[in-house]
């Protein structure tokens, strides 16, 4: 059994992780990797921690050739399949210490005493101040050699090898775009950084005008009111580090308030559901929160997929979870209430691409199942996995009850039949081995 985590790990934990999509080849690139004074510094780590000057070679030339896929960060690691030599990609991940809750105190501290410090992050910026700040409270953000833990499924035991060099050479790019990726290796994602911010700010704000309403009653008005002091623009936009903190946005509400409550007194009116209406303005609310949430993170709301009406039924059934939504929605859509329950699961493993994969059979390119046999060859202990029958996009498992279906998305959905039917039992994987072997052990947990 694992040891139980600490309050800074499980803390780490908690945070959601970011998926960013691989970079394109740049097979005529020279020069850095990175383009930025922090992504440097980040480089500079990863070159004094290697022993091999050959490795970083290779790596350099397999992340300028696009080797590198997408990448996953997440507090203290980050990991990506990267193409080596073999059809199939290792699988290769890098290890970064997060840090406690008091040097993310301390680190706060230093980033909120600081307009300048707030608007550089927004603006995807790192002063070096910053980084200053941050060493005189004692918290040092940039890694050094030794913060660097690179593990890879090759067999080649290089510290690093090639394919977690290339990784390495890929994350100062990734850093160069986005310092907030540095602040959730360590620990702590973008939304709390700037909701915890905009709370010191407020408070910091708070007491300054306390503090001065206090100075002003202990002193007397004055016959003739004092001349405005100041600084003037030019000197003050000369100094913008020194300025004083900004107030922050309002904090996000933790949850949407109640919709209006329609009187029963009042008859409706006629083609009004007064029910349905009100689950409808609580889903809108909902909406709206999730993009002012994005706003305030300052990421770009994304645009709302243009949903059919039956997909925009099961999306609400799914996002409200209230046996009335539920019965008025198999009504007015006209479907069993089985088929809309499957299909309400599907939705909340994957949305639209989950949907899509229990309702609509297709035919991959055959190479597809090439790879994926080769894929659970390799991986299973004995290399042989258990048979497969294949019926276009969805490969059942001789003699059990349980199937993967393969999505247009290109990741692999667990299946189960459950009373004649077949169901959706959870999350989708992109690598057909670790979707089988997960399957398979929710079927012996379940027998």
């Amino acid at each position: 059994m694992s040891p139980r985590p600490t309050k800074p790990q499980q803390r780490a934990q908690d945070q959601p992780a970011r998926t960013f999509p691989p970079f394109p080849p740049a097979p005529g690139r020279r020069g850095g990797f990175a383009s930025t004074w922090w992504g440097q510094a980040w480089v500079s780590a990863l070159e004094e921690c290697s022993l091999d000057s050959g490795r970083l070679t290779r790596g350099r030339t397999y992340a300028r050739r696009g080797s590198v896929g997408e990448m996953t960060v997440a507090p203290g690691r980050i990991s990506a399949p990267v193409q080596g030599s073999r059809p199939r990609p290792y699988r290769v991940s890098l290890a970064i210490p997060v840090l406690s809750d008091a040097a993310w105190d301390r680190l706060l501290h230093a980033v909120a005493a600081r307009a300048g410090h707030i608007a550089a992050l927004l603006d995807r910026d790192m002063p070096t101040e910053l980084v200053k700040d941050a060493l005189k409270a004692g918290v040092r953000l940039l890694p050094s050699a030794n913060d660097l833990e690179p593990s890879c499924s090759c067999p080649d035991w290089g510290y690093p090898c090639k394919h977690g060099a290339a990784l390495c050479y890929q994350v100062a790019r990734l850093l160069d775009e986005d310092p907030f990726v540095l602040m959730l290796m360590r620990g702590r994602g973008e939304q709390q950084l700037l909701d915890e911010l905009a709370r010191r700010n407020a408070a910091r704000a708070a007491s300054q005008t306390a503090a001065s309403a206090s100075a002003s009653a202990s002193v007397p008005s004055p016959r003739t009111p004092a001349p405005p002091t100041g600084t003037p623009a030019r000197e003050a936009f000369a100094a913008r580090a020194d300025l004083p903190p900004l107030p922050g946005p309002p904090p996000l509400p933790e949850r949407t308030g109640h919709p209006p409550v329609f009187e029963a007194s009042r008859p409706a009116e006629p083609g009004i559901d007064p029910e349905a209406l009100h689950t409808l303005a609580a889903d809108a609310a909902e909406r709206a929160r999730r993009q002012l949430a994005a706003a305030l993170a300052n990421d770009t709301p994304p645009n709302p997929p243009d949903l059919t009406q039956w997909q925009d039924a099961v999306r609400i059934a799914a996002e409200h979870p209230q046996t009335a939504v539920f019965a008025r929605i198999a009504k007015s859509t006209g479907r069993p209430p089985i088929e809309l329950a499957q299909a309400v699961r599907a939705w909340s493993y994957g949305g639209t691409a989950a949907l899509a994969v229990l309702e609509d059979p297709w035919t991959p390119d055959p190479s597809v199942l090439t790879r994926a046999r080769a894929s659970l060859a390799e991986d299973w202990a004995d290399g042989r996995p258990p048979p497969l029958r294949a019926w276009r996009n969805r490969f059942t498992v001789v003699g059990r009850d349980r199937q993967l279906r393969y999505g247009r998305d290109g990741r692999w959905y667990p299946y189960a039949k459950e009373d004649g039917a077949w169901w959706p039992i959870g999350q989708s994987d992109p690598d057909p081995a670790t979707a089988l072997a997960a399957l398979l052990e929710l079927q012996d947990h379940r027998s």
